[in-house]
């Protein structure tokens, strides 16, 4: 069983990483080239105080960096899904593993955009550590809120669960003191909605490949456990 998890989550990343990162490529990738620009432009008097961190040359080195980040992405979110339609004891089946899925989105993309959005290079930013908080007890927080709304049957338990996917926000995301951004507003609000965007296809299409590609397993182990069938 493990084996079969851990074939299926890096075959279905695998797949899923890279159809994503190709639709990156022609969508958020001139988003944050362009932003880069700005940031350059607006720091330059800073480039000589530090020393540079490394990055990736442009072109083909950039482009698989890009790519590789995508693919192990979209592997942890199949591994994460099998994970937790094993737990939940759920068929392994493409439309229940795509709800699944987009439940997952509105847990990690939609409810923590809606506080902090995907931002581009030069964007004013708060504490790392304080987005980071609000940001993994947003995921919790909103993933549970869906859980008890879908699966417990008791109305207390349901208004309990929309008090935990709202809460986040009665509480507020960190926000910086000065927004402030180099890059121009009409940059930021389509690379928001093209990440989203992108998030969600990501989600959803491992999803879909997980339970295809679970299926196929499933139907190899039985054709030669029982080979007179077919």
């Amino acid at each position: 069983m493990i084996s079969r998890v851990l074939i299926v989550g890096l075959l279905a990343g695998l797949v899923a990483g890279l159809a994503v990162a190709a639709l990156q490529h022609v969508t958020t990738t001139p988003l944050i080239k362009a932003a880069e620009v700005y940031e350059a432009a607006q720091h330059k008097h800073e480039a000589d105080e530090a020393p540079a961190a490394w990055e990736p040359a442009e072109g083909f080195e950039r482009t698989a960096a890009t790519s590789v980040a995508t693919v192990a992405t979209a592997v942890g979110y199949a591994l994460v899904l099998l994970a937790l339609l094993l737990l939940a004891n759920e068929p392994i089946e493409p439309k229940r593993a795509m709800a699944w899925g987009l439940c997952a989105f509105l847990a990690t993309g939609l409810a923590t955009g809606l506080g902090l959005a995907p931002q581009l290079p030069g964007a004013a930013e708060t504490n790392l550590l304080t987005r980071q908080i609000w940001w993994i007890g947003t995921v919790a927080s909103t993933g549970a809120g869906i859980y008890v709304v879908l699966r417990i049957d008791s109305i207390f338990a349901k208004i309990a669960g929309v008090v935990l996917i709202i809460a986040p926000h009665l509480i507020g995301a960190p926000q910086p003191a000065r927004p402030e951004s180099a890059v121009p507003a009409e940059f930021a609000a389509r690379f928001a909605s093209a990440s989203l965007t992108l998030h969600a296809v990501t989600w959803i299409l491992t999803a879909l490949l997980v339970a295809v590609i679970w299926r196929l397993f499933a139907e190899r182990d039985l054709s030669s456990a029982h080979p007179d069938i077919g």
